[in-house]
């Protein structure tokens, strides 16, 4: 049996929960095209017949917005890196950024380094991606180096076909069902957090969180579920109700949806919005939240 840690890391925005989602084939991360969509490190299970591949999904690594919540997250990635036994760092093909360069010298030389080339559907003429490749193979002794699509099933079955040489041989650390380490919990309060992210556009503001009061299972296996919408000033509560409320009532509409798919069992929900100053910066706050 060989199995280990896959460390997915690089910038924000760069697809690499869509890529863990696709390695484990269920959705556990959310996505979304803004900052700060991956907070917290996630582990996804896939396990074959003679492999178990643990992902380690971490937050992008922040270089801007300084607080002590992107101290955190940054903390989150420094520490998968010191403990996985392989690292999938995720690029954009034909963007290389100083925030890339800033993922690049974070990377450990004792561990094998996979160098993903991300989104190279979006590319017209591949026969750019050549010279991007050999740039990239002078910034680092990379092992691999794979431009793929993300959302691409057969490019996700390549890659876990390149990474599994690279594992250890040893026992399983997840039952074989085993997709996740969070809970259902954490799950639910994810799935809020990305509709915030999707239906709130280029309004959303900096800081939102989400936070779960209640959390109940019945014996017919309907989940009962509170949810608070965490914002740091009273100006950012219109924007997450929309007019008349409307936006509000999407966001906990879709999330219920998506829960009820996730969950396999009916969902009742409730949503309110809370004003949380400063909840960027408290530390109390932020290991309420889950964030270590």
């Amino acid at each position: 049996m060989k199995t280990g840690l896959i460390a997915i890391v690089g910038r924000p925005n760069v697809g690499k929960s869509t890529l863990v989602n696709s390695l484990v084939g269920v959705k556990i991360s959310i996505t979304a095209d803004k900052p700060q969509t991956t907070r917290h490190r996630i582990l996804g299970v896939r396990t074959e017949v003679d492999t178990q591949f643990v992902f380690v999904d971490t937050p992008g690594y922040q270089t801007r917005h300084k607080s002590q919540l992107n101290s955190t997250m940054n903390r989150a990635v420094q520490q998968a890196l010191a403990e996985v036994d392989v690292v999938v760092l995720v690029l954009e093909a034909g963007r290389f950024t100083p925030a890339d360069m800033q993922v690049l010298s974070l990377l450990p030389s004792s561990r094998p380094v996979i160098a993903i080339i991300n989104k190279v559907d979006l590319v017209a003429d591949k026969a750019r991606l050549l010279p991007e490749l050999q740039a990239l193979a002078g910034r680092f002794p990379f092992a691999e180096l794979v431009p793929l699509s993300a959302q691409t099933a057969s490019d996700a079955e390549r890659l876990l076909s390149i990474i599994r040489p690279y594992l250890p041989e040893g026992e399983a650390m997840f039952d074989e069902d085993a997709i996740t380490d969070r809970s259902e919990r954490f799950l639910a309060s994810e799935i809020v957090r990305e509709k915030v992210f999707r239906l709130t556009g280029d309004e959303i503001p900096y800081g939102t969180a989400v936070e779960i009061e209640q959390f109940t299972q019945e014996p017919s296996g309907m989940r009962r579920i509170g949810v608070v919408i965490l914002v740091d000033r009273e100006v950012h509560k219109p924007i997450i109700l929309g007019a008349g409320g409307e936006r509000m009532k999407r966001i906990a509409s879709e999330s219920r949806q998506d829960m009820e798919r996730l969950f396999e069992a009916k969902v009742h929900l409730t949503c309110w919005i809370k004003v949380k100053t400063g909840w960027m910066d408290s530390t109390a706050m932020l290991k309420r939240l889950g964030h270590e």
